[in-house]
């Protein structure tokens, strides 16, 4: 009986390090914003200038590759709805969905702009536009408007699982409650 009660003990230990473990979060410092980002996710030097940083996502349980964050900040950046237009544009139009949502957190008002289906994903240096379809892909893209600051965007690409199992944690990073966001209509 000992012995069993102490497997049991042990097992709750384990299974509680490991919930930890997935919470754990850390301050990630982007232009003049700090997000609070899941310990796993990998933050490295950004492929392209106009990156203010970059974040690789380990792929999810039944995903097989990492999906991207990449974080941008022109000052205003352009329309809402002329980045919505562009975001959902990347996919094609074929059994693509897409929800534009909107709030509020402590760091600003923000528009959440998330789209399923197949994507172009960008393949090699961005100036020859090359792209490959990325099947069952999902992109949960962000304008947050941060007061005195300009805009940030924030785009999660990568694999429809993958994608699904972070997109918490990228509302989260910011503030953002996907329950507390309302539809936004197109302009």
């Amino acid at each position: 009986m000992l012995s069993r009660l102490a497997i049991a003990a042990t097992l709750i230990l384990v299974a509680t390090t490991f919930t930890f473990a997935a919470d754990e979060v850390k301050d990630s410092k982007v232009g003049e914003i700090t997000l609070k980002t899941p310990a796993s996710w990998k933050q490295s030097k950004p492929t392209s200038n106009l990156r203010l940083a970059q974040f690789e996502i380990p792929a999810a349980k039944d995903g097989k590759e990492a999906a991207e964050l990449a974080i941008f900040s022109f000052g205003g950046g352009g329309g809402v709805q002329a980045n919505v237009d562009r975001w959902v544009g990347q996919f094609y139009s074929e059994g693509r969905k897409s929800k534009v949502t909107s709030g509020k957190s402590d760091i600003g008002q923000y528009v959440v702009v998330d789209v399923t289906g197949t994507y172009k994903k960008p393949v090699g240096p961005p100036i020859l536009r090359k792209t490959e379809a990325l099947k069952d892909a999902r992109m949960v893209a962000v304008i947050l408007a941060v007061e005195g600051k300009g805009n940030y965007f924030l785009k999660m690409t990568g694999e429809e699982v993958t994608v699904s199992a972070a997109a918490e944690a990228l509302r989260t990073s910011f503030g953002g409650k996907e329950a507390d966001e309302k539809a936004l209509e197109a302009e």
